[in-house]
């Protein structure tokens, strides 16, 4: 069953052994067929096999209808997610863990069905008499937080504290840390810091130390946020990877490149290598400032360090180098890169044909919009209109002509007052042949490629 790709068949073979003699399926034969057929959508059998559970003698466990939750949250059926809950306790036998509430409640508030997670800690309160753990309380605090209400946050914790059965640790804490940061109130944060360390004796690891560093980073305090490392190091919590990265993205939006390249090399002298998104952070600030040779360098240290540039590095790196008027480069590393094993997207193209437009290099852009079509990739819709428009109106219509063919190929559709224009240059150069070549590749070979307000001039 579990190898079976088609859920259907997988259906038929969970099916045909339940009638084979001395054969009972067990809770891993359901959940296997459970979950192979929400998986693929199929809520119906879904439904038929839940029902089918209820008449079974055999003992389930609840991880099944936990997994369930999860697929239904993911199809936003909301209501079907609190009915799996509600299911463990008739067909399990036995009243649903704390595990399975927060499961429940999780997916609910994720999903912003605060009505039916009001609905779940009621029954489970009322009916079960449950008492929420620290782990349901902190999926409450993440909702308001998400949702940029802090006091509403600090009133779970308050009831946290009162309770029992929880109270608020390290995850609690960091969620508070970060919610007061992204709403600029970073000293409060710190202040929160602090206490959780000197009245909690809760001892911070990396992330909850991240939270204040791009806290600090982000109002611009990157001085701040680089005390906050070194108070981590002399607490004996050593700064990993998103701690560098994060402190050098800080860095580069207050322009301070040359102490974000030291950071690399920080990094490097402590055994750690940074990923291609915090290279592509630092190229990409480099091109902002002017500086496209200091971020070419970027590309081979890259490389020499093990770390493969992807599309959206050499984007980037385009994009500066388009900025600064460097199109025979940036023309020759689209030409170059495809060999290389990288894989560019239609953006990659569209960044250089769009600044070769803009800066009226024609020739160029006629150049490179027959690679991108060669290649199967189709420029915007507007600016392959204004293209050819350009092309016409400087008197290159054999140019306008010959990149038309290779758009319509690709399915593309002129606009009628083009049309027109291309027409019309045609006609005034005595080309007629061309002008019945390309009216017979727009209405022939595509049928309706030609829009119904186009007019032709007799």
């Amino acid at each position: 069953i579990d190898h079976e790709r088609d859920p259907q068949r997988a259906l038929d073979i969970f099916n045909m052994v339940a009638n084979q003699k001395g054969f009972n399926h067990n809770n891993a034969t359901f959940a296997t067929i459970l979950h192979k057929l929400a998986r693929s959508n199929k809520f119906q059998a879904v439904d038929a096999i839940l029902q089918q559970m209820t008449y079974e003698t055999c003992k389930f466990h609840e991880g099944i209808f936990l997994n369930l939750m999860k697929h239904f949250s993911r199809s936003h059926m909301h209501e079907k997610v609190l009915n799996m809950f509600h299911l463990i306790y008739p067909i399990v036998r036995e009243k649903p863990s704390l595990k399975a509430i927060s499961t429940c409640l999780n997916c609910l508030v994720e999903s912003n069905q605060i009505g039916l997670a009001k609905k779940l800690l009621l029954h489970s309160k009322k009916v079960l008499n449950l008492r929420p753990n620290t782990c349901i309380f902190n999926i409450l605090v993440k909702h308001h937080c998400k949702n940029g209400d802090i006091e509403s946050a600090f009133e779970v914790v308050r009831e946290m504290k009162m309770s029992k059965c929880s109270y608020p640790n390290l995850i609690t804490y960091s969620t508070l840390m970060d919610c007061l940061c992204k709403n600029g109130r970073v000293k409060d944060a710190l202040q929160l810091f602090e206490e959780m360390i000197a009245k909690d004796q809760i001892v911070p690891d990396a992330l909850t130390y991240n939270v204040l560093i791009n806290g600090f980073c982000q109002s611009g305090k990157v001085d701040e946020a680089r005390k906050i490392m070194e108070f981590m190091r002399n607490n004996g919590c050593n700064p990993n990877v998103y701690n560098f990265a994060t402190l050098m993205n800080g860095m580069c939006k207050e322009g301070r490149l040359q102490e974000a390249k030291d950071v690399i090399v920080e990094m490097k002298d402590r055994g750690m290598k940074l990923d291609a998104v915090g290279y592509t952070t630092l190229i990409n600030s480099f091109c902002r400032s002017g500086r496209t040779d200091e971020a070419l360098e970027l590309i081979k240290e890259m490389k020499n360090s093990g770390c493969k540039a992807d599309v959206v590095t050499f984007n980037v790196l385009l994009g500066g180098l388009c900025r600064e008027g460097r199109f025979p480069e940036a023309m020759q590393m689209l030409e170059r890169l495809p060999y290389e094993g990288v894989h560019l997207n239609k953006g990659s193209y569209r960044i250089v044909l769009n600044s070769l437009y803009q800066k009226d290099e024609l020739e160029k852009a006629t150049e490179l919009l027959l690679l991108m079509l060669d290649r199967g990739f189709l420029p915007h819709y507007e600016t392959s209109n204004e293209l050819l428009s350009s092309l016409c109106k400087k008197g290159m219509a054999f140019d306008s002509v010959n990149a038309l063919f290779g758009l319509v190929e690709l399915g593309f559709t002129p606009k009628p007052d083009l049309w027109s224009l291309l027409v019309e240059v045609i006609c005034r150069e005595r080309k007629l042949l061309v002008t019945f070549e390309l009216l017979d590749k727009l209405t022939g070979q595509r049928g309706t490629m030609l829009p119904p307000t186009a007019k032709i001039d007799q």
